[in-house]
């Protein structure tokens, strides 16, 4: 029997599919920066098999979590981990798509890694789900941040993950919707520019965009991860997003 795939230094089980996109860094470091009040409901875009999720759920042990995507084999795994996991009782998934959610909210957060690229020509990825993943299904993130405005109760968050060369238009479409945006950026090194950027923001809020010292992933080599990302990778700390 194979070991079960586990985030957070083994905190938590996130088995993913053998084929198709895997989660990765990205899920962890927005999972991580979710906190949700007791008795609140939390739910993700485009959760695939549940790793920021899970991370979430893992951070927040009084909360309840919800997750959509539009791949049943892949939520199919994401039951299995909630179940390995024991959240069974606090954390549930369902088939839906950004474009065709049906009846979903009122929740007092939402999160989501979407689709990093609108264009089919930017890339071409091998695997059909693993091109879903990155480009897509011709959904353009304002229809992520309209349907997290629509779910949101009033004030409640929304958190994204996303390429920091996004972070202009992010910045644009929040306006019409939301205020008291924060900004976390994310580096691979200190002396490098920012490669990801964690976004959050309340729904009808207005207040003064708030931009944070930058998440430095990296000290001196690739393979060595600084303290700090070491601490939030393990599971021991969170990522302040507010």
């Amino acid at each position: 029997m194979t070991e079960p795939v586990t985030l957070l230094g083994g905190k938590v089980i996130a088995d993913q599919s053998e084929a198709g996109f895997r989660s990765g860094l990205d899920a962890v470091l927005l999972g991580a920066s979710i906190d949700i009040g007791p008795g609140q409901t939390g739910l993700e875009f485009g959760c695939g098999s549940g790793a920021a999720m899970l991370v979430a759920a893992f951070h927040n042990p009084d909360s309840r979590f919800q997750g959509f995507d539009t791949d049943e084999a892949v939520l199919a795994i994401a039951v299995e981990n909630i179940t390995a996991n024991g959240w069974q009782d606090r954390a549930a998934v369902l088939r839906a798509d950004v474009s065709n959610p049906g009846a979903l909210g009122p929740v007092h957060q939402v999160f989501f890694n979407p689709p990093y690229y609108d264009d089919p020509k930017k890339l071409v990825a091998p695997d059909a789900r693993k091109q879903a993943a990155y480009i897509g299904h011709g959904v353009p993130l304002q229809d992520w941040i309209r349907l997290a405005h629509r779910v949101l109760i009033p004030k409640g968050r929304m958190t994204l993950i996303h390429r920091a060369e996004r972070l202009d238009d992010i910045l644009m479409l929040l306006k019409k919707w939301f205020g008291d945006v924060v900004v976390k950026p994310v580096a691979p090194h200190a002396d490098q520019p920012a490669k990801r950027v964690l976004v959050s923001a309340r729904k009808g809020v207005n207040g003064p965009m708030k931009l944070l010292p930058p998440l430095v992933l990296h000290d001196g080599s690739d393979r060595k991860y600084t303290a700090e990302a070491e601490s939030v990778l393990r599971g021991s700390d969170r990522i302040v997003v507010r």
